[in-house]
């Protein structure tokens, strides 16, 4: 038997194709069998007001994808992470960014939707340094 295997703690939200569903009262699995099914854990779900950077408006993209408010325009978003790959020129965010490729291609928008979020500390963390360099310092 294959298909999508997801381990729910109690009382664990999701949403598969636009239906919120919830685990009981004790850790349980499911496996989704239908193929494509769009299938979003609520607690990887992102606000839209946190989809102000590069990478939370890509996030957020691939969200409405799983939701099913979107159709997946692989290219417009390859060509987002291509930008931001620019910027994130490190090793590991450069693999995480070819991994997110990979998924696209192969219409893994959850599988790609998670990788990306993975890279979200990393951007919070460098547009806070960048704010911190662009607020000038007092002269005591």
């Amino acid at each position: 038997m294959s298909g999508l295997s997801l381990n729910l703690a109690p009382k664990e939200r999701i949403l598969i194709n636009g239906a919120i569903i919830e685990a009981g009262p004790r850790r349980s699995g499911i496996i989704v069998l239908t193929p494509n099914t769009r299938v979003l854990r609520m607690k990887d779900a992102i606000h839209p007001d946190c989809a102000q950077t590069p990478l939370g408006r890509i996030c957020y993209t691939l969200q409405l994808v799983l939701t099913g408010d979107s159709k997946l325009d692989t290219t417009a978003v390859i060509s987002a992470i291509d930008n931001i790959s620019s910027i994130l020129v490190d090793v590991g965010s450069q693999q995480v960014f070819e991994s997110v490729k990979t998924a696209l291609k192969e219409d893994k928008p959850y599988t790609a939707h998670k990788l990306v979020k993975q890279l979200l500390p990393i951007e919070k963390h460098l547009l806070e340094l960048r704010m911190e360099k662009s607020v000038p310092t007092r002269a005591g």
